[in-house]
């Protein structure tokens, strides 16, 4: 019922080979390994780095680049499933923009050592998601991903800023919500941290935030970053009476690393000071014009 995390301080770095993209992803993988990590988690558009691999003129296109993108997406897969069946862990890789049925959407994909077991599409998308870059609503069905240690979700950055998701997949059976992001200010990273407290704070559950930092001047999408990784949980009993575990400092890159212990949850569930996650249980909520559809996934 305990789990090792891995939340990555992630720096957008240039490569000049897709071999030296992937030595640097392992390096970063094995580097969690040491610390004992089961499962590793990498921001929202920490794939934006592959760009670097392309020519000038697609660097500086940002509509093009993500559709020439699209095109590394299997290989791009191949190397998160060849690590996590090498070093027997769970990898939820940095999101990649793919195209599909001709929309681009931000998705983060989960490998476990049998392979790629699922993904997540992001709901809602910023002003500069859908005015500049041209992504889109990914389709409104949520994943939830059962190990054999508990079950979690995925809310991509500004999906972690409303109830919505977290709710579904905690009403499903989730206990950890992953938070992967990707943003430029302060104000941006308060906005997530303050949406995945307030997550754990609902859902008596555990929320983890990793986000992208530093500069990449060469990168129109992804050229200032500022971040840190955090792990929350409800306030309640046996728990951090503010509701942080523990916080990187910010702009440093390297992996954050906490151990979770699942029956915590269950404990303040059945048996805590406020009822949230059982009275959450009680409002309805969703999209006036759309469906949720939850899926279950074994990790």
């Amino acid at each position: 019922m305990k789990v090792t995390i891995a939340a990555a301080q992630y720096p957008i770095t240039e490569h000049k080979t897709f071999a030296d993209w992937r030595n640097h992803i392992e390096e970063w993988v094995v580097d969690a390994v040491r610390q004992q990590a089961q499962l590793v988690l990498f921001p929202e558009y920490g794939s934006m780095e592959l760009v670097s691999l392309f020519e000038l003129e697609v660097r500086e296109d940002l509509r093009r680049q993500v559709r020439e993108l699209n095109a590394l997406k299997d290989d791009f897969c191949a190397v998160f499933a060849d690590l996590a069946r090498q070093y027997n862990l769970v990898i939820v890789a940095p999101t990649l923009p793919v195209l599909e049925e001709g929309n681009i959407l931000n998705r983060a994909y989960v490998f476990s050592p049998k392979g790629m077991v699922g993904y997540q599409d992001k709901f809602f998308m910023t002003r500069f998601e859908n005015e500049q870059w041209g992504v889109q609503s990914g389709p409104k069905k949520l994943t939830l991903f059962d190990a054999p240690w508990g079950s979690f979700g995925i809310q991509i950055c500004y999906d972690v800023e409303f109830s919505l998701g977290s709710q579904w997949l905690s009403a499903a059976g989730a206990s950890l919500i992953l938070a992967p992001s990707c943003t430029e200010t302060l104000r941006g990273s308060t906005r997530v941290h303050v949406g995945a407290r307030a997550r754990a704070l609902e859902h008596q559950a555990y929320t983890v935030v990793s986000q992208t930092i530093g500069d990449a001047p060469w990168s129109p999408a992804v050229d200032i970053n500022y971040g840190f990784a955090a792990f929350y949980c409800t306030p309640d009993k046996d728990m951090p009476e503010e509701g942080i575990i523990s916080t990187h400092t910010p702009q440093k890159a390297g992996w954050l690393v906490q151990t979770l212990d699942f029956k915590q949850i269950e404990s303040v569930r059945q048996d805590g000071q406020v009822f949230n996650y059982k009275d959450h249980q009680r409002l309805a909520t969703g999209f006036v014009d759309e469906s949720v559809e939850v899926v279950r996934r074994e990790v």
